[in-house]
């Protein structure tokens, strides 16, 4: 029931930036988080960042993108961006936005058992 509509990947070189979106069909309440993960070739899907609509926008971010990478969500509470500043060659991969609880430690941990709705993904590529 849960939609969730990703874009905004593509092509950059190290150093630059991009902006992702996630469109939120389904949900009839605020009372939701949603998560961006990613998994490179070969990796796993970790957690990059998440924001929780239920407890004021609290934000959280993976270490690694922690001063690089801002989540936030429009006016709406129905579309959330992903921010991805100073691109390294350590951010390529498939990043997929995911939606979860509102409460509980769904954000905190990123983890993927807690999320019940996926987007499909979108293709970052960072490449000089």
């Amino acid at each position: 029931q849960v939609q969730l509509v990703e874009s905004g990947g593509g092509l950059v070189q190290p150093g630059g930036s991009l902006k992702l979106s996630c469109v939120i069909s389904g949900f009839t309440d605020d009372y939701y988080s949603i998560a961006w993960f990613r998994q490179a070739p070969m990796k796993g899907r970790e957690g990059v960042s998440c924001i929780s609509i239920a407890d004021d926008d609290a934000t959280y971010y993976e270490d690694s993108v922690k001063t690089r990478f801002i989540v936030s969500r429009d006016n709406t509470r129905r579309t959330v961006y992903l921010q991805m500043n100073n691109l390294k060659p350590e951010d390529p991969a498939v990043y997929y936005c995911a939606a979860g609880p509102g409460y509980g430690s769904v954000c905190p941990t990123m983890s993927k058992p807690g999320f019940f709705s996926w987007g499909q993904g979108t293709q970052v590529t960072v490449s000089s």
